[in-house]
Formats: C-alpha cells, sequence, structure tokens
C-alpha cells in the first residue's frame, strides 16, 4: 500500500520542491529565516533534537532538561516516531543515528 499523506497538496508541493532546490547549510539558513519565524526553526530544530534522544533511550525527564521540550511534545514526538509516517526514521538513518531497518 502506497504512503498518502495528509499534508499533500499543490502548495506543500511547492514547498518541498523548493527545500530540494537547496545545496547547502547557508542557502538552508537563508531561505528558512526568510520563510519560518525564529521560534519555529526553533521549535523544528528542537524535535529533530528530541526524537535523536529518544533513539538514545533517554528518559523524557532528560530529554526535558537537555532540551526543555515539555513531555507533552516529547510525547507527540515518540508517538510519531513510533506510529507515524516515518519520516524521522528516514532522516535519522541517513543521518547515521539509527540503523537502516531491513
Amino acid at each position: 500500500m502506497a504512503f498518502q499523506s495528509r499534508i499533500k497538496s499543490k502548495e506543500t508541493d511547492s514547498l518541498f520542491e523548493a527545500i530540494l532546490a537547496l545545496k547547502t547549510k547557508e542557502e538552508c539558513y537563508r531561505f528558512f529565516e526568510d520563510i519560518c519565524t525564529i521560534k519555529e526553526i526553533q521549535s523544528i530544530s528542537q524535535r529533530l533534537e528530541v526524537v535523536k534522544l529518544l533513539c538514545q533511550n533517554k528518559t523524557y525527564n532528560e530529554i526535558e532538561n537537555i532540551t526543555g521540550a515539555s513531555t507533552a511534545t516529547i510525547s507527540r514526538i515518540n508517538r510519531s516516531l513510533n506510529y507515524g509516517a516515518d519520516g524521522y526514521k528516514i532522516v535519522l538513518e541517513r543521518l547515521g543515528y539509527v540503523e537502516e531497518e531491513k
């Protein structure tokens, strides 16, 4: 069964095409600084840090202390990691934080 995204739209396709067109970290900084608020970028960055720590089997309290994320946020991220669209897993595998599932 093919993956069906709940966020798929023409506009979202255009956004993702724009992101995929970026070639360097500096280009990413420039684009995201223009398109997102600082708080939005910090929230997304925090979520990625939380998911990395979850993969290291850190406790919610440890993650909360390290990242400042609330336990509700950590719980939502954990639910997405385990029952979501596997987006976190794809990124974590490609960045070398977890081994690829076979």
